[in-house]
This record gives structure tokens, C-alpha cells and sequence, in this order.
């Protein structure tokens, strides 16, 4: 069953916002069986909508859009849409309803604007937005079914899970089956040199990459009869996870901060975080996952000598002698925050995430990260090659790095 991704928007074609959506919504047709055969974005243009809708119309069997549904002028493709198929452009009182309901239950007045979100081409089949204002909707287009939904990640996402999903998948082939894996602490390179053989020893097997650094998502898709696709799938699973070891965290959707998240959780420890280069990062990589107060005490950003020696109670003689970024007060940070937080774990982060500041002696990307516990504390230093954000991403997941590693990690030799 081959279907198209297709993303409407000016600020997509000219490169303003990264297109998530198309990775997002062919990583899941594919995972849902669908063949994804092309991928296109146009900018919002009657012109450009309408010749590309008419293109795909003939060519896939569904199609899945997004953008273009909102209230402002350059959102039209519902009327696009509608020019495509030769039919009225009409107003859907149920839809007016809802979004002025949805306006009201959040204490606001609904401008004019919100009604052209309520027009579409006759007898579309209209798809309500739970999250947000504009609604979606769904029409035939040649020999496609295609869906219209809206442009904002969450919005879309809900929409298709809820909608869509459930009404394409009887249309999928049904013959693959696919596993992924999340991978930490190995470069895409060498994970691809590390799986170079894979496919020739599993054939009907093909590996698939994603990279959002630091993670690397490894995606093992078997093609054929499903019972064998799927006993192919595992199999050449396992050879992945033999090649890979302890660089694998996780599977489906995890991410690294869920997987440290789980093992305090699961080893009964409470967390106080002290960051200073990272300001927050680390403690907001931890939160961005459901059940992070089970654990998580504390996390204080004591970017300055001043916060440092008020909050954490570090020696002001141990900044003096050693600097604001050494092991020294890194360890203090640690011992301070746990000891103030009354946690059973400490960890702080302090480095030059640049892209200034740095010296011979102390150049940019140079980190220390301590961690104290009952049993002692224990600091390792990284020196990061990156800009700013890159050395404070990879800092956060160093510190991870170690909470992972082990209740008893005040005791583990430096990495």
C-alpha cells in the first residue's frame, strides 16, 4: 500500500522550521505497514497544493497532509482542497460549534478569524481536534484517501493516533514487522560499522538510522509473510543487540532520561542535582518524563561562586585554590546539594560550555561531574568538542551516564 507524506507551509520550504512532522508521520506509516514512496513540502500557494494533490492523487493510495488549517491569511488549504476537487467551499456549523466551545472552556473569546477554520470542501468527512482549534478532515482525491491535519506537532500527533490511525490500518500489506533499539555513548559511525554484515547474514532484513544526538535509534525491519517477518525481525535483533551491548538502553520509545529515571525509581534513591554549566538541563531532561518527583528532590542552578558557597555551603577557600570549575568543587556541589536536600544522592555538573572563557589550562568543553552517595563521592572530567549547546547536551548525558550506572557509584573506579 504506498502513501505520501505531504507538508504545506512557507516556513517549511524555506528551510525556517525543521519538518518534524514528516519524519514523525513516515516513521509511523512505515511501522504500520505502509509504504512510504515520497515525501514532499510546498509552500503555502494554491497552485502548489493543488497540482501536487492531483500528482499524488494518481500515483498513491493514501495521503497524509499537514499544515495550512489555522486562522490566519496564508493558511488555506482546506480551500485548496476544495478547488481541487471542483466542489463547494462550506461551513460546517458542528465544527463552528466545537471550536467556540473549546474557546470558551479555556476563558477566551473567539476572534472572527477561528470561523474560516470551520469551512471545507462538501462532504468531508470532518476530523475533530481534541487538543486544538482546527479541525482536520479526510476526502478522496483520485485514487487516495487523504488526510488533512493540522500543522503543530501535538495537534497532529493526537490526530493521527486517535484518527487516522485507526481507520488506514486494515489498509496496510501487514507483511513487516520492525523493532527498535536506542543506542547511547557509540557514534553513528561506528554503530554502522558494527552492524555493517547484518543485513547480508539476515536477507529480507534492512537497518534503519535516526540520529538525535547523543541517541542513536537503530530500526530492524523484517519484509514478508508477518509470522516470518517477524521471527526474521528477531533474529537479526539479537545480532544487533550481540554487536551492540551495553550500548543499547532501551527499545520502542524510551529515552535515555526515562530509562535513568526508572532505575532510581526502581533502586528506591532520591536525587539533588547542583548544575552550573548546564543551567537546568540536566534537571529538565529528567522532568521532561512522567514520574520524575518519585525521585527527583532538588535542582539547583548555582551558576555563580556566590550561589555556590549560599545554597550548596561550598568552602570558599576550595574556589579560591581550585577554581570554579575543577574536581574539587565539584565534588563540594555534589555533597553540598545532597547534603542540604537530604538526598540519598548527589550530583553536580560544573564546566566551560564556552564559547568563551576558556584557557590553556582550562579550555572550553572541560566539565566536571560528581556524584556523592553514603559510601563516598566520586568525580570524572570530560573534556566535549562542540559549541555551546552541543557541550551542555553532552555534559547532561554524562551525568545521566553515571546515575545509571549503579547505586554503589561512589565506590566505581573514574571513568
Amino acid at each position: 500500500m504506498t502513501c505520501a507524506v505531504f507538508c504545506i507551509g512557507t516556513e517549511l520550504s524555506r528551510g525556517e522550521l525543521v519538518n518534524t512532522n514528516a519524519t514523525w508521520l513516515a516513521d509511523q506509516l512505515t511501522t504500520a505497514g505502509f509504504d512510504v514512496i515520497e515525501n514532499v513540502v510546498v509552500p503555502d500557494d494554491f497552485e502548489a497544493i493543488e497540482s501536487t494533490l492531483e500528482r499524488l492523487g494518481r500515483t498513491v493510495k493514501l495521503i497524509v497532509t499537514t499544515g495550512g488549517l489555522g486562522p490566519t491569511t496564508d493558511d488555506f488549504t482546506s480551500e485548496a482542497v476544495a478547488r481541487t476537487l471542483g466542489v463547494p467551499f462550506v461551513r460546517s456549523e458542528e465544527a463552528l460549534s466545537q471550536i467556540r466551545q473549546r474557546f470558551q472552556r479555556a476563558g477566551r473569546t473567539m476572534s472572527p478569524s477561528n470561523e474560516k477554520q470551520a469551512y471545507f470542501p462538501e462532504d468531508a468527512r470532518i476530523l475533530p481536534n481534541r487538543v486544538g482549534s482546527a479541525p482536520g478532515f479526510s476526502v478522496m482525491i483520485g485514487k487516495a484517501i487523504a488526510f488533512f491535519l493540522p500543522g503543530v506537532p501535538r495537534e497532529m500527533m493526537q490526530m493521527f493516533d486517535a484518527q487516522v490511525l485507526p481507520a488506514i490500518r486494515g489498509m496496510a500489506a501487514h507483511n513487516s514487522f520492525q523493532i527498535r533499539l536506542q543506542t547511547y555513548g557509540v557514534p553513528e559511525s561506528v554503530v554502522g560499522e558494527k552492524l555493517s554484515d547484518v543485513e547480508r547474514l539476515f536477507p529480507g532484513v534492512t537497518l534503519g538510522y535516526r540520529a538525535h544526538w547523543p541517541e542513536i535509534e537503530v530500526k530492524v525491519l523484517a519484509q514478508g509473510d508477518l509470522p516470518a517477518a517477524e521471527e526474521l525481525c528477531k533474529a537479526a535483533t539479537t545480532a544487533v543487540r550481540e554487536r551492540l551491548g551495553s550500548a543499547i538502553f532501551g527499545d520502542g520509545e524510551m529515552t535515555f532520561a526515562s530509562v535513568v529515571g526508572a532505575a532510581l525509581r526502581q533502586r528506591g534513591e532520591t536525587l539533588a542535582l547542583a548544575e552550573s554549566c548546564t543551567g537546568g538541563l540536566l534537571g529538565a531532561k529528567l522532568t521532561a518524563e512522567p514520574g520524575a518527583s518519585d525521585f527527583l528532590l532538588v535542582d539547583a542552578v548555582t551558576y555563580s561562586n556566590l550561589a555556590k558557597t549560599k545554597f550548596l555551603g561550598v568552602d570558599e577557600e576550595i574556589l579560591r585554590a581550585h577554581g570554579a570549575v575543577s574536581a574539587e568543587v565539584a565534588m563540594a556541589m555534589a555533597e553540598g546539594v545532597r547534603r542540604e536536600a537530604q538526598a540519598s544522592i548527589g550530583l553536580a555538573i560544573t564546566g566551560i560550555a564556552g564559547p568563551e572563557g576558556g584557557t590553556d589550562a582550562k579550555p572550553v568543553g572541560l566539565v566536571f561531574i560528581a556524584i556523592a552517595a553514603a559510601s563516598g563521592t566520586r568525580v570524572i572530567e570530560k573534556r566535549f568538542v562542540g559549541d555551546r549547546q552541543q557541550i551542555q547536551l553532552f555534559s547532561a548525558y554524562a551525568a545521566m551516564k553515571m546515575l545509571l550506572d549503579g547505586a554503589d557509584i561512589a565506590r566505581q573506579e573514574p571513568a
